[in-house]
């Protein structure tokens, strides 16, 4: 069974710092390019940060630049999201997704270009 396992959600207080972990089982993610994304009540959910397979390429939204740092394991099978500065406005269920096999050359922005997706961690950034 594929899986992508979201974790390390939870609250935080603003100006604070989480490490969200993503780990795949079923599915490597070799030749993948993974992303994260998220969704806040009531809103669309949107692109935050990609990396492509070979960690070499990196994309982020313009409201996280400077503040999120996406990367990866192969060996361990696993992407990470390191979010520091944290916002009130970061409140949101974090998902990580999976590009199709072959397809993760760049750090792809669009939700339609992956395949599989975790079920979401929430994080909450309040005082």
């Amino acid at each position: 069974q594929v899986q992508l396992v979201d974790s390390g959600g939870g609250l935080v207080q603003p100006g604070g710092s989480l490490r969200l972990s993503c780990a795949a089982s079923g599915l490597t993610l070799s030749r993948r390019a993974m992303g994260w994304f998220r969704q806040a009540p009531g809103k669309e959910r949107e692109f935050v940060s990609a990396i492509a397979w070979s960690g070499g390429s990196t994309s982020y939204a313009d409201n996280v630049k400077g503040r999120f740092t996406i990367s990866r394991d192969n060996v361990k099978n696993s992407v990470y999201l390191q979010r520091n500065s944290l916002k009130p406005e970061d409140t949101a269920r974090y998902y990580c997704a999976a590009t199709p096999k072959y397809g993760g050359s760049y750090a792809y922005t669009g939700p339609s270009l992956y395949e599989y997706w975790g079920q979401g961690t929430q994080v909450t950034v309040s005082s």
